[in-house]
């Protein structure tokens, strides 16, 4: 088992990025991954057993995980939360102490840091400045479900297709990230919809010019146009307009 030292060395780039511990110097960081262990997950792992975030809480060092829920009569699914790098959960579990009932598949190799649920209860407990960043996260997350249900209920497919593309390109690179190299599948999953009907908006994306699209990855050809074509859609959305310097 590394120690403490180790994992803190070796994962420091990660932990200083996770937003639900943001404030821990080293030595309280310290304090707290004496109780952390490291796991690796095979890409296309399916964790089915909701008992199994009672019992621990991961950090996510690399890779991405699909938070989500599926339907047992239809097997239809809808992905909450695409988890990646600096990342957590069960975060429900540690708050309330009850089963969450989704379903986490891994969609790349999966490093995570593991520490069991109650050490982090205990932690907070003697700790409870900390609690103040628990609770931030939480909101955040609430937020998300809340815009995540919003969009389901009041736009197209279109337009939850194309705020899906705009919402996770790069400022920098004006460049997709995170789900860049998603199959049509799953990029349906997250904003409820079929795999036939996200490739069809895909397909004019392509046409107009916005995007190409080469072996599962989607590239961005002019965000500008990309914009015109959300605005088209849907007016409600005024903050894409700090992405138009980048075209």
């Amino acid at each position: 088992m590394n120690s403490a030292e180790n994992l803190y060395s070796k994962h420091y780039s990660t932990l200083s990025n996770c937003e639900l511990f943001a404030d821990l110097d080293k030595e309280e960081w310290l304090k707290l991954l004496i109780h952390f262990h490291e796991e690796k997950w095979p890409k296309n792992t399916c964790i089915i057993n909701h008992q199994k975030f009672l019992f621990h809480f991961f950090i996510i060092i690399s890779g991405r995980i699909k938070m989500y829920n599926m339907d047992e009569l239809t097997h239809k699914e809808h992905t909450l939360f695409l988890l990646k790098k600096a990342d957590v959960f069960d975060l429900f579990c540690l708050l309330d102490g009850d089963k969450h009932k989704v379903y986490y598949e891994c969609l790349d190799n999966i490093y995570v840091l593991a520490i069991p649920m109650e050490q982090l209860r205990l932690w907070l407990n003697k700790y409870p400045i900390h609690y103040k960043n628990f609770l931030s996260y939480s909101a955040k997350m609430m937020r998300m479900l809340e815009e995540n249900v919003s969009q389901l209920i009041f736009a197209n497919i279109a337009t939850r297709l194309l705020k899906l593309l705009v919402d996770n390109v790069d400022k920098n690179s004006n460049q997709l990230k995170l789900i860049n190299d998603l199959p049509n599948k799953e990029l349906a999953h997250l904003i409820g919809s079929t795999r036939a009907v996200v490739n069809r908006h895909l397909q004019k994306l392509k046409k107009n010019g916005s995007i190409s699209l080469q072996r599962n990855q989607i590239k961005i050809r002019d965000i500008s146009l990309l914009l015109k074509e959300l605005q088209k859609h849907d007016k409600k959305f005024p903050d894409t307009d700090s992405l138009k310097g980048k075209s």
